[in-house]
């Protein structure tokens, strides 16, 4: 008796973490389908930059750097600031003074 208890609770706990990971990748992949790296196509860069870039008063060079990292990254974070974690390539495109290239 004590041996099916314990096979049962250990398939039950198998089942467990299956459902977590299927759940947990599903959501990574619906998200970075939306925002993740290669996410757009540079068709869309002009749009997503045009929201990004649409709360600040430095507009003009906003929209020259969004552009410039969108065409190489293929991203533009949610958002009109931060959430750049979700664009690791935009995220970590740096400047020659080691600041962050991408608004």
């Amino acid at each position: 008796m004590a041996k099916i208890v314990a096979v049962l609770l250990l398939a039950l706990f198998a089942m467990s973490i299956l459902a977590t990971t299927v759940l947990a990748t599903n959501g990574k992949h619906h998200h970075s389908k939306k925002y993740g790296p290669g996410s757009l196509n540079p068709s869309q860069c002009l749009p997503q930059c045009t929201r990004r870039c649409s709360k600040t008063q430095y507009h003009k060079p906003c929209m020259f750097f969004c552009q410039k990292c969108c065409n190489k990254c293929l991203c533009v974070p949610p958002g009109f600031y931060g959430n750049k974690s979700v664009c690791p390539c935009y995220n970590n495109w740096k400047t020659k003074e080691g600041g962050p290239k991408c608004p």
